[in-house]
């Protein structure tokens, strides 16, 4: 296939198109390189810069490219921030995701892969969280995820797009192979954090709420290694394009760690204190979200390979300890 990937520049685009690639696909990346690195592109396939919000030049791309498929990873991500500026989010992730929709069924794009978040459910009513679960986000970047979800349905209603939804945890790890060096910059989520405090790029690491109603008092979370990640997205365009049919599916490890937890692995792998303050909580944060991916395993037959803590940890210090001043 022929496959635009938008935000293909980005810690998780670059996974996808480096899987894409190595399953024999046409690719050109699309990209702003607001968080994007140049050093993430890949010589086997096209990069066009630019940027989800000029409608024109989306056109152009499409018109010029011939897709028969698109993947959109080009989200604002940070959950705490949108709650500071859910304008930002709005402009950026629906705004953006209308245009993207839009130049799609003016090229005739049929099949879309999303990047969504587990962030569409909100404070879980049962673990793990299935795709039947109530979506009530409790912050306003699981409002936009939701909100473009509910977009691609109504599209796939009147224009005839397929989509797959790919609702996912917190993303973490580096390429399995060690083909991907480009450090996130600027990052908002747990791990990446983590390793910049082990690399002695930043301090310390802030510990947001130690009196939540799990064994430590800390935020449990679903982590996946985003080699998984790749390998979900690359079998959801399978998908479409063998059934037509649409779906919405979760992916995760089926396993919860708590932040504590998460820094004691890193301290061991790595060897290095990385100090810990503790600040409040967050607002929109749930105490404990994990996920079900028995849907996708028996749908789409993908399966988590790499996301235990360890090979997490272990392949995000590969790259990081690289960068230590």
């Amino acid at each position: 296939m022929n496959i635009l990937v938008i935000g293909g520049a980005g810690y998780i685009g670059s996974h996808v198109t480096r899987e894409l690639l190595d399953g024999g696909h046409r690719v050109t990346v699309f990209d702003n390189l607001s968080s994007g690195l140049r050093e993430n592109l890949f010589p086997d396939a096209s990069f066009v810069y630019g940027d989800i919000l000029d409608y024109t030049g989306l056109l152009h791309v499409m018109r010029d490219g011939g897709f028969d498929a698109l993947v959109h990873l080009a989200a604002f991500k940070a959950a705490g921030e949108s709650m500071i500026k859910p304008e930002k989010y709005s402009v950026n992730n629906i705004s953006g995701t209308i245009n993207i929709l839009n130049a799609a069924v003016e090229n005739s794009i049929k099949y879309v892969v999303f990047s969504s978040s587990a962030a569409v459910f909100g404070e879980p009513r049962y673990l793990p969280i299935d795709e039947r679960h109530p979506t009530e986000p409790e912050n306003y970047y699981g409002f936009t995820k939701l909100e473009i979800e509910r977009f691609l349905g109504w599209y796939e209603k009147l224009k005839g797009i397929r989509f797959v939804s790919l609702r996912y945890f917190n993303a973490a790890g580096y390429d399995v192979k060690g083909r991907i060096k480009g450090r996130e910059l600027n990052p908002a989520n747990l791990i990446p954090i983590i390793m910049e405090a082990a690399a002695g790029i930043r301090r310390e690491v802030q510990v947001f709420g130690n009196d939540y109603d799990t064994p430590d008092g800390t935020c449990i979370r679903d982590y996946i290694h985003v080699s998984d990640l790749a390998a979900a997205h690359a079998k959801a365009l399978d998908y479409i394009s063998a059934n037509g049919k649409s779906l919405t599916v979760n992916l995760g490890s089926e396993t919860g760690t708590s932040v504590l937890e998460v820094i004691e692995t890193a301290r061991r792998i790595t060897g290095k204190p990385i100090p810990v303050i503790i600040a409040g909580r967050r607002a929109g944060d749930a105490a404990k979200l994990t996920a079900s991916a028995a849907y996708a395993r028996s749908v789409i037959g993908w399966e988590a390979r790499y996301s235990d803590m360890e090979t997490l940890i272990r392949t995000s210090w590969d790259i990081y300890k690289g960068y230590i001043p």
